[in-house]
């Protein structure tokens, strides 16, 4: 039993790697536009780091 996506024909040709590349991007794009987008949890680990970083070089060189 094979699986497939919704929508789509079994017996198509599957799409290339840049056609799923374009249809992810274009899906996210329009997620962004309706408001659901999310900020990566790097990008939160990140700023959560410079934050503390900033407070303790705040406390110490002070």
């Amino acid at each position: 039993m094979t699986t497939h996506e919704p929508g789509r024909d079994p017996r198509a040709p599957k799409p290339s790697w840049i056609e799923r590349r374009r249809e992810k991007i274009r899906a996210e794009v329009e997620r962004n536009r309706r408001g659901d987008y999310t900020v990566p949890t790097w990008v939160l680990a990140v700023a959560l780091v410079v934050i503390v970083g900033a407070w303790l070089a705040l406390i110490f060189l002070a």
